[in-house]
């Protein structure tokens, strides 16, 4: 029989990857602030919790899917957090993306409490957590790395061993700077071309056949062209990343001026009122300086 499962944060992402879990057989418990996010779940045979503590003294392994460091704070350490649950055995992994500090200082404190844990944040954004291909990054003991293994496949296509504990936040940070920074050099040659009136779709089209081509421009170029920016992954959570990205580089003394740029562009983009559309929208704010709409009346 599967250990039985705690599932905390079932938002655009985390009630996908719920949801395989409980196809492949895991018993799960899951928790959210939001009640309403837990329905289809619910619906699909799970139980629910009604805080993290009782998720984690109800749970072999705990998994968490939240925003951000201090969200992840909450559900670890809080007064009503797994902490005030934890015992020697308890397993916990967190899949969100937060600062490697936090996750280090996480695996720290519950370690104290018997308490086995890895940072296992995502990349491939709702898609990938819908369709079971997530590309996921591990930080922590090795052993237990191959001990979780099972559980990683059912969630991701691409399961990679980062190193110890903070080591797979690292490496998502690392992922998210090469994301944000496609999606400006595709806005860039958008925003260029149709301002000298070429269609974006042939853009689009002569990019993705040579050496421009990127996943992002793959799966986010079409529909930027067709001006639908309804969230894969929102904007103000790239934007959230890279506030961490950039005091990481700080900390580490590490210069990231392209990434700076793109840091100020996402800011724009919060600025304007636009977070909660995807990532993809950056577009909009070089759409804006320069006066033009990169949009094309062609199929694409």
């Amino acid at each position: 029989m599967q250990p039985r499962v705690g599932f905390i944060g079932l938002g655009i992402m985390g009630r996908h990857m719920a949801h395989h879990l409980l196809n492949a057989g895991y018993p799960l418990v899951v928790y959210d602030i939001v009640p309403q996010a837990m329905e289809s779940v619910l619906n699909a045979g799970a139980q629910a919790g009604s805080s993290c503590k009782d998720v984690a003294a109800r749970s072999e392994i705990v998994i968490s899917m939240v925003p951000d460091s201090p969200d992840v704070e909450a559900v670890a350490l809080g007064e009503d957090g797994i902490i005030a649950a934890a015992r020697p055995g308890l397993i916990y992994i967190d899949m969100s993306t937060i600062a490697p500090q936090t996750a280090i200082k996480v695996a720290e404190v519950l370690g104290r409490k018997g308490v086995r844990c890895l940072d296992a944040p995502v990349s491939g954004g709702e898609i990938g957590a819908r369709t079971a291909s997530l590309s996921i990054m591990v930080g922590g003991p090795q052993d237990l790395f191959e001990e979780m293994l099972p559980l990683f496949q059912v969630m991701g296509k691409t399961v990679t061993y980062c190193g110890m504990h903070g080591a797979g936040q690292t490496v998502k940070a690392c992922n998210q700077i090469q994301v944000a920074l496609n999606f400006v050099g595709m806005a860039e040659a958008l925003v260029l071309g149709a301002k000298a009136g070429v269609d974006p779709a042939i853009i689009l089209k002569v990019l993705s056949a040579g050496y421009a081509q990127t996943r992002v421009m793959d799966v986010r170029g079409p529909k930027v062209i067709r001006g639908e920016f309804e969230p894969g992954f929102k904007s103000k959570f790239h934007y959230k990343d890279l506030n961490i990205i950039m005091a990481t580089a700080r900390d580490l003394q590490v210069p990231l001026p392209a990434t700076a740029i793109a840091h100020e562009l996402f800011s724009a983009l919060l600025a304007a009122g636009r977070g909660e559309l995807d990532h993809s929208a950056v577009i909009t704010v070089l759409e804006d300086l320069a006066g033009v709409k990169a949009r094309t009346s062609q199929p694409v």
